[in-house]
C-alpha cells in the first residue's frame, strides 16, 4: 500500500501559514508530511524561504499524528553535520517520535550563502557520506571526535537524545548516490519515478527499505489558472537535478527557463481538478515501487482549497491505487 504525503513547500508560504497548512493536512488524512529546507526560493515568483527547522518545531507542537520529515537537508555546507544531528534529535523529541531526517548533497542555490564555494558533484557525495557517519555517531550517544577529509568534530555530544532513533533518508538521482543511500540510509528519496533508481538502491543494500517520492501538482477549478500558476512558480522543475543543483540563484533559474512554455509545464504537472489526471500522474511512482509519495500543491495561497478537495476527492481516489 502506498502512503500519501503533504509537502510544506517553504519557498511559497510564510512560516505561520506553513504550520496552518500542515495542521489542515493532518485533519484531511494525509499519511505523512515533508518540508523543504532552503535559503532561497527557486524563482522570485515563489516569494518565500523561512527557516525550515523553526517551522518544523512549531509543526511538531501544532500537530499530533502526522509524521514530519526534511525533504531534504544538506548537512555539509550551510549546516555542519554535528549541528544537523542536534537539530534532528531535538525534532524527534518535540514530535514524539514522528520525525525522519532526509538528507542530500545540496544545491548551489542554498549553500553558496556561507561563502565556501560550490564543490564538484563527486566531492559533494564524499562530504555527504562523511556527514552521515558523523550524524550516526552522535545519535549513538557519547562523545564524538572526528578528523576527516572534510569535517572536524571536537568532543561533541548530544545531551538530549530520543529513545527512538531518527531514521535517515538520502536523496538519489543516479548510480553514485544510490550506492551511498543503499549502504548508509534507512530509506531512499527521489523526485522521479524511475524504477532503475530503486533497483540500484536495492543492489547496494536498500532492499526492503522505504522509498519516498515527490510529485508537484496544481489544483484549481480553473485549469487555465492552474497552468498559469504552475508555469509561474514551478517551470524550473523540468530542468533535472544535475542542472538545478548547479544554478546559483533565482535569476539563474529564471534565465534557464526562459523558453519553457505553459503547455510544456502542463504536460508534466497535473493541473486543474480532474481527479483521474492526478491519480494517473501518481501511478508511475506506485508502479516503480515507491512506498510513499509526497504531493506538492503549487501556490501558497491555494493550499487550503487544495486540502479540502484532497480530503473529499483526491485521497479516496489515490487509495484505490
Amino acid at each position: 500500500m502506498v502512503h500519501f504525503g503533504y509537502t510544506m513547500m517553504t519557498e511559497q508560504a510564510g512560516p505561520r501559514e506553513l504550520v496552518e497548512h500542515v495542521v489542515r493536512a493532518e485533519e484531511a488524512g494525509f499519511d505523512f508530511s515533508v518540508t523543504s529546507d532552503h535559503y532561497f526560493p527557486w524563482l522570485d515568483a515563489q516569494g518565500h524561504s523561512p527557516y525550515a527547522w523553526s517551522v518544523l518545531g512549531a509543526a511538531a507542537q501544532a500537530t499530533s499524528r502526522i509524521p514530519l520529515m526534511t525533504y531534504v537537508t544538506c548537512p555539509t555546507m550551510r549546516y555542519h553535520p554535528a549541528v544537523v544531528a542536534q537539530k534532528a534529535a531535538t525534532m524527534q523529541l518535540l514530535s514524539g517520535g514522528r520525525f525522519r531526517l532526509g538528507l542530500g548533497s545540496g544545491e548551489n542555490l542554498n549553500e553558496h550563502v556561507v561563502g565556501g564555494g560550490w564543490p564538484a558533484a563527486d566531492v559533494r557525495q564524499e562530504m555527504l557520506a562523511e556527514a552521515v557517519g558523523i550524524i550516526r555517531d552522535l545519535f549513538s550517544g557519547g562523545y564524538v571526535n572526528h578528523h576527516g577529509e572534510h569535517f572536524d568534530v571536537e568532543s561533541a555530544k548530544l545531551w538530549d537524545l530520543p529513545d527512538e532513533p531518527v531514521e535517515i533518508g538520502i536523496a538519489v538521482s543516479g548510480e553514485q548516490s544510490c550506492r551511498l543511500a543503499g549502504s548508509l540510509a534507512d530509506l531512499v528519496i527521489a523526485v522521479e519515478p524511475k524504477a532503475e533508481l530503486l533497483a540500484a538502491f536495492d543492489r547496494y543494500g536498500g532492499a526492503g527499505k522505504p522509498r519516498i517520492g515527490q510529485l508537484p501538482v496544481c489544483y484549481d477549478h480553473d485549469r487555465d489558472a492552474a497552468i498559469e500558476r504552475a508555469h509561474q512558480q514551478f517551470r524550473w522543475f523540468g530542468g533535472g537535478w544535475k542542472v538545478n543543483a548547479e544554478l546559483p540563484g533565482p535569476e539563474s533559474f529564471d534565465s534557464a527557463t526562459t523558453y519553457v512554455r505553459p503547455e510544456d509545464v502542463a504536460e508534466s504537472i497535473p493541473c486543474g481538478d480532474e481527479v483521474d489526471a492526478f491519480v494517473e500522474a501518481v501511478r508511475p511512482y506506485s508502479d516503480a515501487g515507491f512506498t510513499d509519495v509526497a504531493l506538492v500543491q503549487i501556490g501558497g495561497a491555494s493550499q487550503l482549497p487544495y486540502l479540502d478537495w484532497a480530503q473529499k476527492e483526491l485521497l479516496p481516489a489515490l487509495r484505490e491505487l
